[in-house]
């Protein structure tokens, strides 16, 4: 187990290193430059090399990388552009409202979907269950922001039932406070995750009821009701905690497009806003931090399997 973790962190620091580069060089690759970027296209070009000298950008492209290397290991994220702040203190502020957001979007997922799918497993190929079915791959299909749009269409502006604004607050527990804010950028991220965690629940449900060890149960005389909730239930459960640690990255990339839509003071808002510059330092931060989340995502998917599946645990 312990040669088994040691392998997936180093793979997973690996990872973390090819991310930093790739994009770093696809940054820096974009038209204009960052210099065109934060003072304009009127800027002359006495300005521009003035700006790429104070910035380190007349440097080749592998010193500024190993130069930002060696800031990330003292904790330096380096100097935002346009906000007159270090980019450390930028994330920190927006971090936490954005793992907020997201773990209170994957747990309402979790709630909807874990009994949804069970409970579609029991009633296979019924009237519901088509219909649920058919729901989910709506949902699955349907765009983020487009499912966002059209909840501030019904819920805010049909039926003004909660605020089409998310809570401006300025720290995490501060979004707290406006509970009424929250509903629609929880809702959003939420239902594309109760599309896949539904459908994954009902699949593994389906494959625990046709082991041997079910139909052992049933034979014994244990009710159908008894043997789902006692056997087959906690079974099923390995697939979508798995799927979760998977699912990390795509939360990340979710609270990007719905903090855009709700105006939420998150990460990702702070990752859209920086695009538009382009803050490159703020960039850059923003992915080594998803890219981070993402490996971390599929390393703890990984031990909940081996944890929880013995067959997992001895095949390792």
């Amino acid at each position: 187990m312990f040669r088994f973790m040691l392998k997936r962190v180093g793979q997973a620091l690996v990872v973390v290193f090819f991310v930093t580069v790739v994009v770093f060089l696809l940054l820096h690759a974009l038209p204009g430059g960052p210099a065109r970027g934060v003072l304009g296209i009127q800027a002359t070009p006495e300005q521009i090399a003035r700006f790429n000298a104070e910035q380190g950008l007349n440097r080749s492209l592998p010193w500024q990388y190993l130069n930002y290397l060696g800031q990330l290991l003292h904790g330096d994220l380096g100097q935002s552009y346009v906000l007159n702040s270090s980019v450390s203190d930028l994330l920190s502020q927006r971090l936490p409202k954005t793992l907020a957001l997201s773990v209170l979007s994957a747990v309402v997922a979790l709630l909807v979907a874990i009994p949804l799918g069970l409970w579609q497993a029991a009633r296979r190929n019924r009237p519901a269950d088509y219909v649920l079915t058919a729901l989910s791959f709506v949902a699955y299909a349907t765009p983020v922001f487009f499912l966002g749009l059209i909840l501030i269409v019904v819920f805010s502006q049909q039926i003004p039932l909660f605020p089409s604004q998310a809570p401006q607050a300025d720290s995490w527990w501060g979004v707290f406070a406006d509970p009424m804010g929250l509903v629609l950028p929880v809702v959003t991220g939420a239902l594309g995750m109760i599309a896949v965690f539904s459908r994954y629940m009902r699949s593994s449900t389906l494959d625990n009821l046709s082991e041997d060890y079910v139909r052992t149960a049933l034979a014994k005389g244990t009710s159908r009701k008894v043997v789902l909730r006692r056997h087959v239930f906690r079974n099923s459960l390995t697939a979508v905690i798995a799927m979760l640690g998977y699912y990390i990255p795509v939360l990340f990339g979710g609270a990007l497009v719905v903090e855009q839509l709700f105006n939420y003071p998150g990460m990702g808002l702070l990752f859209w806003n920086a695009a538009q510059t382009p803050d490159f330092p703020v960039l850059l931060g923003c992915v080594l931090v998803i890219s981070i989340a993402t490996v971390i995502g599929s390393l703890l998917a990984d031990l909940a399997q081996v944890l929880l599946d013995p067959r997992v645990r001895e095949s390792r």
